[in-house]
């Protein structure tokens, strides 16, 4: 029988290597995610075997109750190799003898264990053959299964993700109508910067647009500063920037060539005639577009943000956390461009994957039909777990939990 050792203390350097090489590596089970959970207590838990050797480490936020109790959660943890049974029935052993003493009321995790990958076009519900077995393992720790659950909502974490994979022909792949608004992107000279807290305030003021668009709360300029500080090294702005007087400069120009191009083009030249005019009226028309988009500017000078999105590498990681967008800016075409960028640093910097973040398991809402457009991978997870600490206050606790977090969901 194997000893194992167990630790609620990592060292920071030695956790984050573990997590980073371990193939269910995930942003929020690195070692500063709790910094970013600043609501929240943690541990940073670990198991060493018989020669010392890291072999498990789970991040655990510690949720204060009411009354004194408190709820542990393991976001996307812990990690280690849940097929090891006695590697696992000892980790949460000893988790559940640590809660005990801090009056933990139920221990929930969601590991990154995938049920099903495939194609969003080629929607599949047949999961792996090893799905029971995962589900079983962890029955016999005793822990509670919620279901193969199809909401956001339905769980902390969302159960579906659309992901973009690291393969060599990933930018050929994307779909011709991706390439064509890229293309219209470019000629609305839609430029795309890159850095971190030096563009927050303008990344904060494109998530609220979108926030009043949609009429929901995400984060506001703060959390964003706080997530750039605490990965200083993996955290990065993408903004998509263009200059509304250098267009409307550049398309009354054109007017001017094409007015003396076709006074000196002689009446019977009709196919060039036809030609002019046709470059004439979609020239009046950006006219017209820029022109009217520049009297409703405060400050139109110089180049204006008008989409950005927020990410985070870790490991061979990338999340794409939060995205926002001026509206007025819409027929730019601006997310498109950014997103590849997005895509192109994550894998320049060594990542195997860029998550876009969750989807419906329906895949037939309006956020997933938007990923669609970059040619994904939709990653259904197998879900979350309770474990009962308390096996009297359990069931109340799980009814007080629900009620709360639709409570929060609706506000």
């Amino acid at each position: 029988m194997r000893v194992y050792h167990f630790e609620v203390n990592i060292d920071k350097k030695e956790f984050n290597e573990f997590v980073q090489n371990h193939p269910y590596c995930n942003l929020l089970q690195s070692y500063q995610w709790a910094d970013v959970k600043e609501n929240w207590d943690h541990m940073h838990t670990g198991v060493y075997d018989e020669n010392h050797q890291l072999v498990a480490t789970g991040l655990v936020l510690i949720k204060r109750l009411p009354l004194g109790f408190t709820m542990f959660y393991l976001p996307r943890g812990p990690i280690m190799d849940y097929k090891n049974k006695s590697l696992l029935k000892y980790y949460f052993s000893e988790l559940k003898r640590i809660a005990k003493k801090r009056h933990c009321l139920f221990i929930k995790f969601d590991p990154a264990i995938h049920v099903n990958d495939y194609k969003s076009n080629e929607y599949n519900e047949n999961r792996y053959s090893d799905t029971q077995e995962y589900i079983e393992i962890f029955k016999e720790i005793g822990a509670y299964h919620h279901g193969f659950t199809m909401q956001i909502s339905d769980t902390v974490q969302p159960r579906f993700q659309s992901n973009v994979y690291n393969t060599e022909d990933w930018l050929t792949n994307l779909p011709k109508h991706t390439k064509r608004l890229i293309k219209d992107a470019d000629k609305k000279n839609v430029k795309i910067i890159t850095g971190q807290l030096e563009l927050v305030e303008e990344f904060s003021r494109l998530v609220e647009m979108t926030e009043e668009r949609k009429g929901v709360a995400l984060r506001n300029k703060d959390y964003f500063e706080l997530l750039l500080k605490t990965y200083p090294q993996g955290g990065v702005i993408f903004l998509a920037v263009c200059n509304l007087k250098e267009l409307s400069k550049g398309a009354h120009e054109r007017k001017e060539v094409l007015e003396k191009e076709m006074e000196n083009t002689p009446e019977n030249a009709k196919k060039k005639i036809r030609k002019l005019q046709d470059q004439m009226n979609s020239t009046l028309k950006d006219i017209k577009e820029f022109d009217e988009m520049l009297q409703n500017m405060e400050h139109p000078q110089g180049d204006i943000a008008i989409a950005g999105i927020l990410s985070i590498q870790f490991g061979s990681t990338c999340e794409m956390l939060y995205a926002g967008m001026d509206e007025r800016f819409k027929k730019f075409m601006p997310q498109y461009k950014e997103y590849v960028e997005n895509f192109k640093w994550a894998f320049d910097r060594g990542c195997t994957w860029s998550n876009m973040g969750g989807v419906e398991g329906t895949l037939d809402d309006g956020l997933t039909k938007f990923k669609d457009n970059f040619n994904p991978v939709i990653n259904e997870f197998i879900g979350e777990f309770d474990i009962p600490v308390n096996k009297v206050l359990f069931k109340p606790a799980q009814k007080a939990y629900e009620m709360i977090k639709k409570r929060n969901s609706s506000e």
